[in-house]
């Protein structure tokens, strides 16, 4: 693998491609649009096979039955989406190795049109690394980051006035290698947020086994190696992704190699992370070939959810409330096959699992006393869907 550095992308990119240039986005035939209901959301796809792009769909809140809205076209993989500025603006990386001939793929902006919902595109940012896979906006809704998996880079941009993003302000390269001689020869960057208290940035690298820890400078929109600037994992792990429980003093990832869920105890303060306990996502008796996915915290603290891609499941865990740690109550069927991705609607009524390799999102039912899923009945067809985000 190139060990790409900061210095390096700015160079190969080239000052004149760091400039946002106008993008075309419309409508797929086919679709009429209505006005956005409150259950709006929208699902990042693999544009490659089929897919159109973004698409906006509406869950009904009491059935869990799921219609089509609209898609908006234009952006090459607009795998993984987030909002920002009281859900105004909607940002989406391209998951793309080239962006306009040159290395790396694309962090995209848009303007959420709240009559029906339909996206108007603002502009594009070069992502400064090939294959952006996720994309987060820090909690003063002043920057967006984005995590680069192939070079394993993240990037951070300021938000313009208008919801678009400027020039980034910071990229930083991850260094390093794991275990797995196949999957980890370099670092592989697969997520990038904030903690709670918009402190500290933490990033999940699936090659080196670590999350990384950086000071947040919130008025440069800077990365600082944080005191602790990573924590390790167990050898041939692959981190993917990290959320934390909403008392702010645990955070928990999720590894997609090792088929794991991690809890540490952090102090916001500082950032240190240390793992408290690692639990399998999987059921004793499961033999085949797994790699997880995402994972979910319930709003009440209660409950951690965490999808399995093999076993096609979503594992429900119980959370003790004084420790953080885990206990495993139920694996249910996602009623398809590959969750990329899986996210709780507003009320934490339904669980919705975005199934990349059967083309379709299923709805769920929740129970928010025991937290276990059961099926609906209900799914709706999106070619390679790969993200779900509720307006």
């Amino acid at each position: 693998m190139i060990d790409y550095t900061r210095r390096d992308f700015l160079k190969i990119m080239g000052l004149g491609a760091l400039t946002a240039t106008p993008f075309s986005s419309s409508l797929a035939k086919g679709f009429t649009r209505k006005k956005a209901p409150e259950n709006t959301f929208y699902v990042g796809t693999f544009t490659d096979t089929g897919s159109k792009g973004i698409y906006q769909c509406v869950l009904d809140p009491e059935s869990g039955k799921i219609s089509h809205n609209g898609v908006t076209e234009g952006i090459d993989n607009p795998s993984f989406v987030t909002f920002g500025r009281y859900h105004n603006y909607l940002y989406s990386v391209g998951e793309t190795a080239k962006y306009k001939g040159l290395p790396g793929g694309s962090v995209n902006a848009y303007r959420i049109n709240r009559g029906d919902g339909s996206l108007e595109f603002i502009n594009s940012q070069p992502s400064h690394g090939a294959s952006p896979c996720h994309i987060y906006v820090d909690k003063s809704n002043q920057f967006v980051m984005a995590a680069n998996y192939v070079t394993g880079n993240v990037a951070v941009y300021p938000i313009m006035d208008n919801g678009g993003l400027g020039y980034a302000s910071d990229i930083d390269q991850h260094h390093g290698s794991g275990a797995n001689p196949d999957r980890q020869k370099g670092p592989h960057a697969h997520c990038i947020i904030t903690d709670p208290e918009n402190r500290n940035v933490l990033s999940c690298d699936l090659g080196t086994d670590k999350v990384m820890i950086y000071k947040f400078d919130s008025d440069y929109g800077t990365l600082i190696p944080a005191s602790q600037p990573y924590v390790e994992l167990k050898p041939g792990s692959g981190p993917r992704h990290i959320k934390f429980h909403p008392n702010g003093k645990i955070a928990y990832v999720i590894s997609e190699m090792g088929s794991a869920m991690s809890v540490f105890d952090y102090e916001s303060g500082s950032g240190h992370m240390k793992e408290i306990q690692r639990i399998s996502t999987l059921p004793d008796d499961f033999n085949g070939n797994n790699t997880c996915a995402e994972l979910q915290v319930s709003s009440d603290g209660k409950f951690l959810y965490g999808s399995n891609r093999g076993h096609d499941s979503i594992v429900v865990f119980s959370i003790d409330p004084s420790t953080g740690k885990l206990t495993t109550i139920q694996h249910q069927s996602v009623m398809g096959k590959t969750p990329r991705h899986f996210n709780l609607d507003p009320s934490e009524k339904f669980a919705l699992a975005a199934n990349q390799d059967s083309n379709n999102v299923v709805v769920l039912n929740r129970d928010e006393n025991s937290g276990k899923l059961s099926p609906t009945g209900h799914e709706i067809a999106i070619p390679k869907p790969v993200c779900v985000k509720f307006l």
